[in-house]
């Protein structure tokens, strides 16, 4: 009995112990856990710019979604209304038609004809003459409405499709915004001048990435060919300027400047942070135009 009394005595304490043990390790660790927290200095994460992506790209397939719709049940009422009209002169045909017969008999008695034959000629000309007119006349009239319907038709499907272009092109826009591979971003610039070939924008950012690859010539050539779409344009005037300032044609490049500046006067605050101006920062005019522009 004392043994089991004893074993149990000492049972209790290293339980004990083992408790007190433990309490001091979870303590150990919390105050750990606080040091670390206390020493981040930034979130654990970061946004995914894709989810954005996808969730604006899902925006732009619902909204195509419900204009098709809409120009679904606009055609339908256009149709519906065409057809109610069309019923409506015929109605409206027969009627006369019967006013006709009607008040044709009358005369005929009036005048005291009493040849049924005659009566039964006269009106059949008469009845065929009348419908055959306004038979004409309704079938002009369809004519027109069915050409108007045509022609709006056209226009609806030509407009949804120009608003489909739109919002693939600003999809691609806000893509190019964030990619930041300037390969990626010259086919993403491709992708948007297959759908809109006379983007003057998209022709100069396409050639400033060049340049950023060192693709002069071709810089050149598109800066060309955005200055031929729209010669207003300041900023493919801003980007031939930086080209011929990189192969080192700086009367070019300066007569360029001076262009993009009268067209883009808000291009004034970059003359001195662009790094393609370096080797014109000697330069006598360039230096002129600069402390113009101050």
């Amino acid at each position: 009995m004392r043994f089991y009394f004893l074993l149990l005595i000492v049972l209790t304490g290293t339980l004990s112990s083992t408790v007190q043990a433990a309490d001091k390790s979870t303590a150990s660790l919390d105050e750990q856990h606080q040091r670390e927290l206390a020493q981040l200095k930034e979130p654990m994460y970061k946004p995914l710019l894709e989810r954005y992506i996808l969730d604006e790209l899902k925006s732009v397939r619902q909204d195509q979604q419900k204009l098709r719709e809409d120009v679904t049940k606009q055609v339908t009422h256009t149709q519906l209304d065409t057809a109610d009209r069309a019923i409506t002169y015929t109605t409206d045909t027969i009627n006369n038609v019967f006013f006709i017969i009607t008040a044709t008999a009358s005369i005929l008695v009036l005048v005291g004809w009493n040849s049924l034959r005659d009566v039964k000629n006269k009106v059949e000309d008469i009845v065929n003459t009348r419908v055959s007119v306004i038979t004409d006349e309704y079938e002009d009239r369809l004519k027109i409405l069915e050409e108007k319907l045509r022609v709006r038709s056209e226009e609806i499907l030509s407009n949804q499709e120009r608003i489909s272009i739109t919002n693939e092109v600003h999809s691609l826009w806000m893509r190019a915004n964030l990619e930041s591979d300037i390969a990626n971003k010259i086919e993403i610039f491709d992708e948007i001048l297959k759908r809109k070939p006379e983007d003057v924008e998209a022709i100069a950012y396409k050639a400033d990435a060049l340049l950023e690859l060192n693709e002069t010539e071709q810089a050149i050539k598109l800066c060309n060919q955005a200055i031929d779409i729209d010669s207003d344009y300041g900023y493919a005037y801003w980007q031939r300027a930086c080209a011929y300032a990189l192969t080192h044609e700086h009367a070019d490049s300066l007569a360029d400047i001076k262009m993009a500046l009268e067209y883009s006067p808000n291009l004034r605050n970059e003359l001195l942070h662009e790094s393609a101006f370096a080797s014109l920062h000697d330069n006598d005019s360039f230096n002129a135009i600069v402390s113009k522009e101050d």
